[in-house]
């Protein structure tokens, strides 16, 4: 039985192979993706983690799975797409495809032809329907305490169905758009922090007190530090020995 709790220094798929099906309720991580960033220069087979990643989610567990394109001779290279199509294909639902503007961009390539990109995708995938769901609810409504006429929707059809209104409340639900900026902590020596709030937010969102979540690309050790401050367990899986030392600090603290 694996214990929980603790920085893996291996290669995901050896601590995947220990635990069980079924065993993990959350997985927050983003792969060293289209060789944008040397990590080490470590590499990963993923569809090998991808398959395993599905063995190890609970039912109605969610992996979110942050990753974005290289372009490559002018052409995106779709990375993204192929690896969330190939999640469907292991068994996964693709339960939403989430947005994150950073609002700020590092110039690859000429932009001659092409608009800066400042986002990066967030494909929340779930094993059968999502078991947790906490939505946050942090979007200022402009119209708080009026009370709604009468709502509006279009049917498959084509037809407007109208319903009876209710008194709009301060907050409404957050979109799927997320406007965080990127991680400024320039004391970590990594390659590509996410923002804490980032993580914070997923984690709060996908899970509940006293789940269980993972990084199978730890990095700087991101998710396990916020997995702790929110009262979940955490494992993580980190190929490079320099990094785990730097997740190792970061959970002491």
């Amino acid at each position: 039985m694996i214990k929980l709790n603790e920085v893996r220094n291996e290669n995901c798929l050896d601590t995947m192979g220990l635990m069980e099906d079924n065993f993990i309720d959350l997985t927050v991580t983003s792969p060293p993706y289209d060789n944008l960033r040397d990590y080490n220069g470590y590499s990963f087979d993923f569809e090998s983690i991808a398959k395993e990643l599905y063995r190890v989610t609970k039912v109605g567990g969610v992996l979110v799975w942050i990753v974005s394109d290289a372009t490559v001779k002018g052409s995106e290279t779709g990375t993204s797409f192929k690896q969330a199509l190939f999640f469907k294909e292991c068994g996964f639902n693709l339960n939403d495809t989430m947005i994150w503007n950073k609002g700020s961009f590092s110039a690859v390539g000429s932009l001659k032809s092409r608009y800066a990109p400042v986002f990066e995708y967030m494909f929340i995938l779930s094993k059968g329907k999502a078991k947790s769901f906490n939505p946050i609810k942090d979007r200022k409504n402009k119209w708080a305490g009026e009370k709604r006429k009468h709502v509006m929707f279009r049917q498959a059809n084509g037809t407007i169905k109208q319903t009876s209104g209710s008194e709009i409340k301060e907050f409404g639900q957050r979109f799927n758009i997320w406007n965080l900026p990127p991680s400024k902590n320039r004391s970590i020596n990594h390659p590509a922090t996410f923002p804490e709030q980032l993580a914070n937010d997923h984690i709060i969102s996908w899970s509940n007190e006293g789940d269980l979540v993972y990084d199978c690309f730890a990095g700087s050790g991101t998710t396990a530090k916020m997995s702790i401050l929110n009262n979940r367990n955490y494992l993580a899986s980190e190929m490079s020995e320099e990094y785990c030392e730097i997740i190792k600090e970061r959970i002491k603290k």
